[in-house]
């Protein structure tokens, strides 16, 4: 098994990955056939998009804080860990974001594609699915769409729900909705196609976020899953995605 080792900056990562390499034969990332991350979900989530048209699996080990895409870290065992690993497969969201001034550009997110108020004024945001408006005027502090691994994150603390891995659905989770005051978000199919248009995008500027990649002043995004990507991440069968989203649901 070729493996590639690839850590934080972290003291505590950089010593992990050190004693691994000691302790385990690897390879660059053009030989491999494994990743192995060590580094906290924010790490790990960076090296999903640093390899994701690789279609290597990732197996990541826990040295940051929650980690909760990550395995715990041990050193013992790891090549009858990485043998016995099994997979989760994601696909990211495409973000097709048009600014004020009329430029394009494009991003990738594994979490969730969020629009943001950025002034002091609330957002003002028309919703379209499959090019029928389904909210006219939505005055909120921003809205998300998040993919079920991403559903545990910001889209839980803004209120969304938790979405299993192989459910086949995404998370329209309004931020801070003042008007319709009732409306608490929509669960969608992954084919959905989701159109975002700023109004008065002038007075009520927006940004729009797709994980780490910000596009300022925007004036209508477009989201849909990008089918043709799978992510292929490696879980120890105790530590499995699925059952991790699942008992999320349950903790009070």
């Amino acid at each position: 098994m070729n493996i590639y080792f690839t850590a934080s900056e972290s003291d505590d990562a950089q010593t992990a990955l050190e004693r691994l390499k000691a302790r385990y034969p690897h390879v660059s990332a053009e030989e491999a056939d494994i990743i192995v991350a060590l580094g906290g979900d924010g790490f790990m989530l960076e090296t999903m998009h640093r390899f994701m048209s690789s279609n290597l699996p990732i197996y990541g080990m826990n040295k940051g804080t929650v980690g909760f895409l990550l395995n715990s870290y041990r050193e013992d065992k790891l090549i009858e860990r990485l043998e016995a690993g099994e997979i989760t497969e994601l696909h990211p969201l495409c973000m097709t974001a048009v600014d004020m001034h009329g430029a394009q550009m494009q991003a990738l997110a594994i979490n969730e594609v969020s629009l943001l108020r950025e002034s002091r004024q609330t957002a003002k945001i028309r919703i379209s699915i499959d090019g029928h408006v389904k909210v006219a005027e939505l005055t909120c502090d921003g809205v998300l769409v998040a993919t079920p691994a991403g559903s545990t994150a910001y889209n839980y603390s803004a209120h969304g729900p938790i979405l299993p891995v192989n459910a086949g659905v995404l998370a329209l989770t309004p931020i801070s909705a003042f008007r319709p005051r009732r409306w608490r978000g929509a669960i969608l199919p992954r084919e959905a196609r989701i159109v975002l248009e700023i109004l008065e995008a002038a007075k009520r500027p927006v940004s729009a976020v797709a994980d780490a990649v910000e596009v300022r002043d925007v004036a209508r995004v477009t989201i849909s899953e990008k089918r043709d990507i799978t992510l292929r991440l490696l879980f120890d069968p105790e530590h499995n995605l699925e059952k991790r989203i699942l008992d999320e649901q349950f903790i009070l």
